[in-house]
This record gives C-alpha cells, structure tokens and sequence, in this order.
C-alpha cells in the first residue's frame, strides 16, 4: 500500500479467509506487515483474529537487525515484541528470541512453516504462543526506546 501523490499515513490492510465449510480447505497460515517502528502511536502493529475451536500455536516474531541481511536499511536495532488479548491485557512478549521458553521449538517451527532464520544471540524477538480463538493485537517497538524498520509476523504452525 502506498500513498497517491507520495502522501503518508496511517492505513489498514484486512484479510479474510470466507470458507465457512466444515473442512476449512484453505487456510491463512502467515501475515506480515514491514514498517516504521517507533514509540506511542508509532507501534508498529497487527492484528490477529483467530478463529475455530481450541488452541492454537502461533510463531509470531518482531524483527529488525536480521532485516540487514535482506538490505533493507535503518532497521530497529532492539525489537521489543508484545501480543494483547482483546482486553488490552498482554499475554506474551518477547525482547530477544534466544531468551524465549522453547527456543528448540522455535527454531523447528520456523523451519516447518518456512520462515527465514533469526541469528544465535541476535536481539530479534520471537516466541511461540498458544491463544485461544479471540482477537489479538501483535505490537514491535524498540526495547531501548529505538526506533527503525521493522517486521512483525505471525505464522499459524501446523
């Protein structure tokens, strides 16, 4: 999305999955938003909506230094990742991935839904979380008040 004339602003992208069928033969099973990550109203933000019955296991990750690699430049050098329940309660965050619970298990559900991986000891954010059906708000800021690009991704993990 960009702006007509060269305008900015904020803006909202939504995507739906309409299958309503007891099978669910399709599936959205990864979004990402890449953006200016700043403090206040300049969170870098997503949403989630998750749907169906159960729990459901989630990587979500906030990257900036990794984002070097891919020549994208004035990354966000700490990226300090939180997710809020509908109830703007936190649930989980993340400021470095290799401090995160079940990091083993990090690393192979990246490798099984095909994300990119995050370098040992890099102050990415990662973690894997377990939500339950409800809305979600999936926030990256700088950890040392920082400000940088960034990306936010969530991935739904078999």
């Amino acid at each position: 999305v960009t702006g007509a004339n060269s305008s900015s602003g904020l803006v909202i992208v939504e995507v739906y999955d309409l299958d309503a069928a007891a099978t669910m033969t399709s599936r959205l099973t990864n979004v990402s938003v890449l953006g200016s990550a700043g403090l206040g109203a300049d969170v870098l933000t997503l949403g989630l909506s998750v749907q169906g019955s159960g729990k459901r296991t989630f990587l979500v990750r906030g990257i900036g230094p990794k984002l070097t690699s891919f020549n994208v430049s004035n990354t966000l050098s700490d990226p300090r990742l939180e997710i809020f329940d509908s109830n703007s309660r936190s649930v989980l965050d993340n400021d470095n991935w290799g401090a995160a619970a079940f990091v083993n298990e990090q690393v192979l559900a990246a490798g099984a839904v095909g994300a990119f991986d995050l370098d040992v000891g890099g102050r990415d954010a990662a973690t894997l979380s377990l939500l339950d059906p409800g809305n979600y708000t999936v926030q990256v800021k700088g950890a040392d008040g920082g400000t940088g690009t960034a990306l936010v991704e969530v991935y739904d993990v078999p």
